[in-house]
């Protein structure tokens, strides 16, 4: 009987910042400017950990083209998508608005849309599946809040949650599953590296379940939760977890720089 563990399966890191309602456009471009040149004097490489930035809808067509004009290497993500394709849905905005705008990645389901807004895991999958057939790649964000966490246990509220998203989705569509503990979020107590691994192994198991070991072993799973400089690199040492979706500390060039660049600061 052969007890080897498995191989460790490369994948490259993604660091998300996720603005939420803050920079109008001109501090958008501002932020970006610097972040590129923060990152360019550190000598990035961007091929090693992918950097994707998440302004509001106001901001993505000049953000979009700084980064054209400029050729810059940062992905651009959207904060959320419609499910419907086009009509009468006043303040929405459709996957297709956002795939004119060079948009790679849309959030989907984070936990502020689900409380706020009051979106349901039907309506998740449902936006899910609008940005795959806009060709963009969802960020599927799943998490507890301390009651859940206390009455389920760990796992289980992001596990369902993940698996319904995935019922409205294309065997073969690409994702990011994002683990965000809404204990955590804003709190400067994030989940220990142990228990983000925890769920994230279980999220990977969803998807080794539902989509077959090619796409588990492919599909990055993101910690989300009061991720700063000083932890990230933490995380990122455990097998299961491969990026951050960084909230608060985006909104600081230094700070998101740093975090984008965790490879360097990793003590052994």
């Amino acid at each position: 009987m052969n007890d080897a563990p498995a191989p460790v399966v490369a994948r490259t890191p993604l660091i998300a910042g996720n603005w939420k309602m803050n920079f109008d456009h001109l501090q958008a471009i501002a932020f970006v400017q610097k972040l590129a040149w923060s990152l360019k004097d550190a000598q990035h490489n961007y091929a090693d950990v992918e950097v994707a930035v998440f302004p509001p809808f106001t901001d993505l067509r000049s953000v979009q083209t700084l980064l054209a004009a400029d050729k810059l290497p940062v992905a651009l993500g959207a904060q959320d998508v419609s499910p419907e394709a086009a009509g009468a849905f006043t303040g929405d905005v459709s996957a297709a608005m956002l795939g004119k705008l060079d948009v790679r990645y849309v959030l989907v389901g984070h936990s502020e849309r689900r409380a706020g807004h009051n979106e349901s895991d039907d309506t998740v999958g449902l936006k899910a599946r609008a940005a795959v057939a806009g060709g963009m790649v969802p960020v599927i964000c799943v998490g507890e809040t301390a009651e859940d966490l206390e009455t389920h246990g760990a796992a289980a509220i992001p596990v369902a949650q993940l698996t319904a998203a995935l019922a409205h989705l294309p065997a073969d569509a690409e994702i990011v599953v994002a683990y965000e503990p809404v204990w955590a979020i804003g709190s400067g107590e994030p989940a220990t590296p142990e228990q983000a691994e925890e769920v994230g192994k279980a999220l990977r198991e969803v998807l080794r379940t539902e989509r077959g070991d090619a796409i588990a072993d492919a599909t990055r799973v993101l910690y989300g939760g009061s991720v700063a400089s000083q932890n990230v690199a933490s995380y990122l040492k455990q097998p299961n977890l491969d990026g951050a979706l960084v909230g608060g500390a985006s909104l600081k060039v230094d700070e998101f720089s740093r975090i984008v660049q965790f490879k360097k600061h990793v003590t052994v």
